[in-house]
């Protein structure tokens, strides 16, 4: 079968699912809603409940956070979740968190060194590095700028 690139367009628009993105977004919002939610249940659990100051509650949560993501990613729920819910479980640091799990689990079997120390970074790396390098290029504009005020 010849077709020019127009025909085979108009071939794979014709057979392609179509994606509910209106219902995609709803449940998105919803399941990043539900993280941020059960975040701030666990702010005012930890301030209000057990007494901390705000800024080391502020800090187990975002611990709890992690080491929630990460454990649900271990048990293979977390992947579930973000079938269904796609960006809304990438509330930033329940998203890195299993960025940096789910290459560690899938290396294990290649050791602990040549494995997972490895590969751990190899889907969270990019974002470290593109993520320092980048803050710190506009950290030398803020400076040279406040210089010449």
């Amino acid at each position: 079968m010849n077709m020019d690139k127009k025909q085979y367009q108009k071939y794979v628009r014709a057979r392609a699912p179509r994606s509910p993105v209106a219902k995609d977004c709803v449940w998105a919002f919803c399941v990043g809603g539900g993280i941020c939610a059960f975040a701030q249940l666990l702010l005012w659990v930890y301030g209000e409940v057990c007494g901390m100051e705000k800024e080391s509650s502020a800090t187990l949560v975002s611990v709890t956070l992690v080491a929630l993501a990460v454990l649900l990613t271990g048990l293979g729920v977390f992947d579930n979740i973000a079938k269904r819910a796609g960006a809304g479980t990438l509330v930033p640091i329940t998203g890195f968190a299993n960025a940096v799990a789910s290459p560690a689990l899938d290396a294990k079997s290649e050791g602990l060194i040549l494995g997972v120390g490895a590969k751990i970074f190899t889907v969270a790396g990019p974002v470290l590095l593109y993520g320092i390098v980048s803050g710190a290029v506009w950290g030398v504009i803020y400076y040279v700028i406040t210089l010449l005020k």
